[in-house]
């Protein structure tokens, strides 16, 4: 007769254990995030609110600065997912906040174009690990049934870090100037350090908060989801060289990188669409960029929801890419009409970030445990040149042709991610 698990006889109301991971997982690993996005990201207000201007950089040059970032983000993907996956990521992310810190403080002291495009691959560098490393970190706390929902929680720091950027540049920028965005950067990243020593934990086993009975039922959960997955043969790429001939793994590399082209395209030039569209000050500006970050809240959770309840991957990976193309292109087809063109703007940040959380919750069925560190890694180093192609894009054709022109190629761009999507073998469902 087969005896019943000790810790789900302990925890037969499964709500009590993860109830405490929400509360008590999430948080650091969200926090972590959003200072790393702020870092990202405050050159979008920095630019138009002085920089260019003061270091003499023209459409082409600020679309360079803003995307140089990701050939450095390239270098520490696949070693940081792989350090989660077999080391500490807590550890990985302490030295990236130091690091992130003194690159901050640098940037503020710039003289030069050229000493700000090192600084910003450098930070590409010290940031590059980040989101591998999270995510593994994730699904050592989350079985699958829970993923989708536990990412995009994670993920949820580009709208909450838009929502706190936006308006908190838009403040620096009218009482100081562009300097102390990055100033501030680097104080937050100091900060928050003593509270990721803290808090963090790389897993289950590590975590002295957790009953030895809690343990228990999470690590029997995350084998039981292995053992299923073994015993339905799903092919897992076992090795770092099987993943490199995996079809389905290049495929999710190109989704990626339109998917980065989009994203970044929109997020880093936004702040200057709006300017242009409503010819209001910085500080009006920062609070108008407030409003598609909250709608990108709701967009997450809403498609995450949706995908875990049903187990539907491709399909909330396709819907949000394709309506997140169509708005952009109607908010330049609706430019004449501020208010339209705005509202269309907003549509664009509920669909922005929606595929994320689902996206990722694709590549542990794809995967071994132990490949899936370097996995994500791979897919987000190569996925995210898409971030330097994506605002360098929108620089040249601003540039040359006109910013409708740059907007449309975001479009297509996005359009292109959503057709690769449909074509996701069906190992990535449910």
């Amino acid at each position: 007769m087969r005896l019943p698990n000790t810790s789900t006889q302990i925890y037969a109301n499964e709500s009590a254990v993860p109830q405490r991971r929400w509360i008590r997982v999430i948080p650091p690993l969200l926090l972590a995030c959003v200072i790393s996005y702020m870092d990202r990201v405050n050159i979008a207000f920095a630019m138009p609110g002085g920089m260019n201007a003061e270091l003499g950089m023209d459409a082409t040059m600020a679309g360079l600065a803003g995307g140089i970032f990701f050939f450095g983000y390239l270098f520490l993907q696949i070693p940081g997912g792989r350090r989660a996956a077999l080391g500490s990521g807590k550890r990985f992310i302490a030295w990236s906040l130091a690091s992130w810190a003194v690159l901050s403080v640098l940037t503020g002291l710039v003289a030069h174009t050229w000493q700000l495009l090192t600084l910003r691959f450098l930070l590409g560098v010290a940031e590059g690990g980040m989101l591998p490393v999270v995510l593994t970190m994730v699904s050592r706390w989350f079985p699958d049934r829970e993923r989708g929902r536990a990412n995009a929680m994670v993920i949820m720091f580009v709208p909450l870090a838009g929502m706190i950027t936006a308006p908190l540049s838009g403040f620096i920028l009218a009482a100081y100037d562009w300097r102390h965005l990055f100033f501030g950067s680097a104080l937050l990243s100091v900060l928050f350090l003593g509270v990721w020593l803290a808090f963090a934990d790389d897993g289950p086993e590590t975590a002295r908060w957790l009953s030895p009975g809690e343990k228990a039922f999470i690590l029997d959960a995350l084998r039981t989801e292995q053992g299923q997955k073994r015993e339905a043969h799903t092919p897992a790429a076992a090795s770092f060289g099987a993943l490199l001939h995996s079809p389905t793994i290049w495929l999710l590399i190109a989704i990626n990188f339109c998917y980065q082209a989009g994203i970044y395209g929109y997020t880093m030039w936004l702040p200057s669409l709006l300017k242009n569209l409503t010819h209001a000050g910085m500080d009006k500006v920062g609070l108008l960029a407030m409003l598609p970050y909250v709608a990108m809240i709701v967009g997450m959770f809403a498609t995450s929801y949706l995908s875990d309840s049903t187990g539907k991957r491709r399909v909330f990976v396709l819907l949000p890419l394709a309506c997140f193309a169509a708005c952009l292109a109607f908010s330049v087809l609706t430019r004449s009409t501020m208010i339209v063109s705005f509202a269309f703007l907003i549509a664009c940040g509920f669909f922005l970030q929606a595929a994320a959380g689902v996206f990722w919750a694709i590549l542990p069925k794809l995967c071994s445990a132990q490949t899936a560190g370097s996995a994500r890694g791979l897919v987000n180093a190569l996925g995210n040149l898409g971030g330097f192609v994506g605002p360098y894009a929108v620089g040249v054709l601003t540039q040359h042709v006109g910013s409708t022109a740059g907007v449309y190629c975001l479009a297509i761009v996005l359009a292109i991610a959503a057709g690769l999507a449909s074509i996701l073998p069906a190992s990535c469902e449910n």
